[in-house]
């Protein structure tokens, strides 16, 4: 089983995103409310942000679109299918009580999936 680590490079891979791996990540501004881990990529105004689909859903949502995914989530717990093509890749299992992990973290796994086939 991959890192999360490993499943964010992957993914950053499959979504063209290149960057690096940062940890506990604070931006100078004292208010800074973003993702403190996960990709660090440079923003073509300037400035750079951090990526973290598993964590945000903005990157998820962004993640899913550019590879085309279709997304479902799946019974009466906190679970979600990911396809594409009408294939069905993964399948997440259950995270609690908490739908929204559960498809972040399928959408994760697909891309990164489709990272590793990626030279």
């Amino acid at each position: 089983m991959k890192t999360d680590r490993e499943l964010l490079e992957l993914a950053a891979k499959a979504a063209g995103i290149s960057g690096m791996y940062v940890t506990d990540f604070r931006a100078d501004d004292y208010y800074y409310q973003g993702n403190t881990e996960g990709i660090y990529y440079e923003l073509p105004d300037g400035g750079g942000r951090i990526w973290n689909p598993l964590t945000a859903d903005g990157d998820a949502f962004r993640l899913a679109v550019r590879l085309r995914m279709c997304i479902e989530p799946w019974g009466a717990g906190a679970s979600a299918v990911v396809s594409i093509n009408n294939r069905a890749l993964v399948a997440e299992p259950h995270y609690g009580d908490d739908p929204e992990r559960a498809t972040r973290r399928a959408i994760v796994r697909v891309a990164a999936a489709i990272g590793e086939q990626l030279p």
